[in-house]
């Protein structure tokens, strides 16, 4: 068995666990912590994949910005066992069906990954790497790129002409 294999083991017992810990956990800080801990596994993961721009994206933005925002929201509601309401018997069973309902998308969108399984490779080829993401957008995409900069540019200004004090 390879490097290669072990690592990619170790990423999905890391990610399964901790996602795990994020649904049993009692404390919600401590559910948020697990879910970064999943977000740094699920990186491992594009990392193998070569997919190094998902894999920063992922840090960046999900465990990074978003992670901090659920942090400190949870912080504010000040949660204690006082404000927790009552269970309702309904939860439970909307909480099946919903988890049936996930496992019957999942099972439908696997079902022909033996096929497609020699299309990716790992380690070969050069697909998700930032370089030719950048060729991609500079030289086929630069138009709908700059438009998007320019609106991105004049939301900024409005914001700050909204938010400006008289």
């Amino acid at each position: 068995m390879s490097i290669t294999h072990l690592l990619f083991w170790f990423l999905t017992v890391l990610a399964l666990g901790s996602a795990l810990m994020v649904i049993f956990s009692k404390n919600p800080v401590h559910s948020i912590l697990w879910l970064i801990a999943t977000f740094f596994a699920i990186s491992g993961h594009y990392i193998l994949l070569n997919a190094q721009f998902l894999a920063i994206v992922n840090i960046i933005v999900y465990a990074g910005a978003i992670m901090v925002l659920f942090l400190f929201v949870v912080m504010l509601m000040n949660l204690n066992s006082a404000s927790i309401p009552l269970k309702n018997k309904w939860l439970g069973f909307a909480g099946v069906i919903s988890g049936g309902s996930l496992l019957l998308v999942l099972t439908a969108a696997l079902k022909d990954t033996e096929i497609m399984r020699n299309d990716v490779m790992m380690k070969t080829g050069d697909i998700g790497l930032i370089h030719n993401l950048g060729l991609v957008l500079f030289k086929d995409y630069v138009l709908p790129f700059e438009i998007s900069s320019v609106l991105f540019l004049s939301a900024m200004v409005g914001a700050v002409v909204i938010g400006k004090k008289d």
